[in-house]
């Protein structure tokens, strides 16, 4: 029990209660843990394995987990953490998302203990009578004590009524699913909690919640996401994972160990007292990226990534291989600002301005510190901004 309490606590945020969880560990039965993934997007990203490792976790520990992904939520929106409505998504796009979500979660979890299911199945079937039963079960003024929701009812932001939904559905989830743990991260606190409470009203023994941290993307501020372009898909070439991971502060590379390493607590000391004792972060950035790009390549793979990394930024050699681009021009010249940000080489054209006098960028290996630099139509550039990004620019 203090082993399998230890494994469970490792990196979680809160359990909701602790006394309920040890109680279920003794009953001695295999518990269904369940996670929700809505597939707004294409694919999965290291964000969504610090979860991923804790379903493992209760894997090892002999537990059954069950990997939902939320066709039907999905279509409603998540308004956890919004400070506006989401709008509403193309079934279609669901239903291609899902599948690669699918496709992807058995990099990490066991496939024997993983059941995959689509909350579709149930939640289409609860027609009209189901739904306002659901409905009563949960108070309004409750649901507008939830942060998000109190405050965009302060600001006389609208709230669309289909919003109050997510939570009750999700909680139904629970319910079809007689789950006995379920996790989210700290954004789904409160919708785990409504999942508790109704499972009591549809006299089911209520689930414990177990919320996990938020992991920072490559930018240590903000959520790791997609539309920020701060995260590393798990779908990603070995080597731009590499480097991606190598790129991250020395601080955030602890937050990181800490959240997605199956190494042990007391290997990652040793590591903490190796850096203060004078070993180079870097070092140890690469033991991490090494287990990331292995855990969803091969070893090989890292191996490989890991010389090629060493090559290229340590010896200023270039990638073997660089993408190219074209550009089609209305005009006959185009500002390097307005090409970086084009080629999404960076996120906007202030910050492709900012790299330009921070002598960052070069073009055809000679740097460039004019903002204003114009480039011709008709001519191919080789791009390079920072250490890690090359494109092949044709206009």
């Amino acid at each position: 029990m203090k082993a399998a309490l230890e494994l469970i606590r490792r990196g979680v945020d809160e359990i909701l209660t602790e006394e309920d969880l040890i109680a279920k560990l003794k009953s001695k039965k295999q518990l269904l843990i369940k996670v929700g993934f809505d597939p707004t997007a294409p694919d999965l990203h290291l964000g969504h394995t610090v979860i991923l490792n804790k379903m493992r976790h209760f894997q090892e520990l002999g537990h059954k987990v069950v990997f939902l992904i939320g066709d039907f939520t999905g279509r409603i929106g998540d308004p956890s953490g919004k400070n506006k409505t989401r709008p509403t998504l193309d079934a279609e796009d669901l239903v291609n998302n899902a599948q690669t979500y699918a496709d992807q979660v058995f990099k990490v979890l066991d496939k024997q203990l993983t059941e995959i299911r689509f909350n579709s199945e149930w939640c289409e079937q609860l027609g009209a009578d189901g739904i306002i039963r659901l409905a009563s079960q949960y108070n309004l003024g409750r649901m507008l004590e939830r942060e998000d929701f109190n405050a965009r009812y302060k600001a006389n932001e609208q709230i669309a009524l289909h919003e109050f939904l997510y939570p009750l559905i999700q909680a139904y989830d629970s319910i079809a699913l007689e789950a006995d743990i379920e996790m989210g991260g700290t954004d789904q606190k409160f919708n785990l909690l409504v999942g508790r409470e109704l499972q009591r009203g549809y006299g089911q023994d209520p689930q414990v919640c177990i919320t996990l941290p938020i992991l920072e993307g490559l930018d240590g501020v903000h959520k790791m996401s997609k539309s920020l372009n701060n995260y590393v898909g798990i779908n990603e070439p070995p080597a731009e994972m590499f480097g991606k991971i190598m790129s991250i502060s020395d601080d955030l590379m602890w937050r990181w160990f800490e959240l997605l390493s199956f190494e042990s607590t007391t290997t990652i000391a040793n590591y903490q007292k190796d850096v203060k004792t004078g070993t180079n972060p870097r070092d140890i950035k690469f033991k991490l990226a090494h287990e990331l790009v292995a855990r969803f390549h091969s070893d090989s793979a890292a191996a490989q990534a890991l010389q090629s990394f060493t090559a290229q930024f340590q010896k200023g050699a270039k990638p073997e291989h660089i993408d190219t681009q074209t550009l089609t021009l209305t005009e006959d010249t185009i500002a390097i600002g307005n090409l970086l940000k084009e080629t999404q080489l960076t996120s906007s054209t202030s910050e492709a301005m900012r790299l330009v006098k921070q002598g960052a960028v070069k073009v055809d290996d000679e740097k460039i510190t004019d903002p204003k630099l114009q480039l011709d139509k008709g001519k191919s550039y080789l791009v390079q901004v920072g250490k890690r990004k090359f494109l092949t620019v044709q206009l």
